[in-house]
């Protein structure tokens, strides 16, 4: 007794040979991250945090912890006196980053980030350097304020 075969099934087992093949070759492509050898100045009171790599096609990144630390300043005034200074505030994944490798230059303080809290605009993301924790704070808050600059690789 003979099975039938249809184009049709030919078909669909073809296309899902095609699938697996395909997600075969992409789980065994090996990626390579190329990091030129770079000299980088730093100007006095500044720290080397690190790189941060980029994700999704954005450049990776080096990260410099700029000179002086603030304290009693809301978001947006803390903002604006990062600018003025040549810098900015530091995103979450760098405040992370500061927290893993510069964590003796902050207090144990919460510092803002340049990030605004999803749940509400009048909030915005801050990194406590007691325990590490991430959390929002009102704008308006009077916390620590720490700079930035980042030289593209």
């Amino acid at each position: 007794m003979s099975t039938v075969v249809t184009l049709e099934q030919i078909k669909s087992e073809h296309a899902k040979v095609a699938k697996m093949i395909a997600a075969f070759e992409a789980q065994s492509k090996v990626k390579t991250l190329r990091f030129p050898e770079i000299e980088i100045e730093l100007r006095p009171g500044e720290h080397y945090a690190g790189i941060i790599t980029g994700k999704d096609g954005e450049l990776s990144y080096h990260v410099i912890l700029i000179d002086g630390d603030l304290k009693d300043v809301a978001w947006a005034n803390a903002k604006e006196l990062a600018a003025n200074a040549g810098g900015e505030l530091p995103t979450r994944r760098e405040q992370a980053l500061l927290y893993a490798n510069l964590k003796e230059q902050f207090q144990g303080a919460a510092y803002w980030s340049c990030e605004e809290y999803a749940s509400g605009s009048d909030c915005a993301w801050c990194q406590g350097f007691g325990y590490g924790r991430q959390h929002g704070a009102s704008k308006g808050s009077k916390l620590r304020a720490r700079f930035v600059r980042r030289l593209p690789i």
